[in-house]
């Protein structure tokens, strides 16, 4: 089942930056290239925190195959497909298969509470952050305070980890399902982080 969601995780990221990429008008080789390290980047940076090297996805042949091809129909398609809510949709999917297996990464190399959050929560918004830097906007992360994105990452990755005794499975389901949750329970009641006041 974890290798079904890795697949599931990584595909999905693959068409958020596909996706991202149609939006700015990148030629094709743009859109695979966005596609692949929107696909890879979060879970590439978890394995290096997590002393893996070089990061499993990049040892994964099919797993790469299954990014290029996502891409490739992302550019093919994108005509018939409303971009801005797919591109949302495919998001928050991602960003909870993510956060929940970054987490169990966590847990598998020893990490305490904190340690397995960070690895969940980068894991998630890790390939996000590269999406939006590469596509010349703000990463979503610093500034998106009516729509949680690290903090949902994070609360279901919080969640795996203290679900651990009741089995990898359960714990794997939960933090996915958690930081779906909280991403769009939080915009649909319009709850918002505080942010700076300006001065007058």
């Amino acid at each position: 089942m974890e290798q079904a969601l890795v697949y599931l995780g990584t595909v999905t990221f693959a068409v958020t930056g596909a996706l991202a990429a149609v939006r700015k008008r990148f030629d094709v080789v743009g859109v695979v290239v966005l596609a692949t390290v929107t696909a890879v980047g979060g879970g590439s940076i978890r394995d290096v925190v997590a002393g893996i090297v070089p990061p499993a996805s990049l040892r994964d042949e099919t797993l790469l195959w299954l990014v290029v091809a996502s891409g490739l129909a992302v550019f093919a398609l994108h005509r018939f497909v409303p971009t801005g809510r797919t591109l949302y949709v495919f998001d928050t999917i991602s960003l909870g298969l993510f956060a929940a297996l970054g987490a169990e990464r966590g847990v598998a190399v020893d990490f305490g509470f904190w340690g397995t959050v960070f690895a969940g929560a980068v894991s998630g918004v890790g390939g996000g952050v590269i999406r939006d830097v590469l596509t010349g906007e703000v990463p979503g992360v610093l500034y998106r305070s009516g729509d949680f994105y690290a903090t949902a990452a994070a609360a279901g990755a919080a969640v795996s980890y203290l679900l651990q005794p009741a089995g990898a499975t359960v714990a794997l389901v939960a933090g996915a399902v958690v930081t779906v949750g909280v991403r769009v329970g939080s915009r649909l009641v319009g709850l918002e982080l505080p942010v700076p006041r300006t001065e007058a």
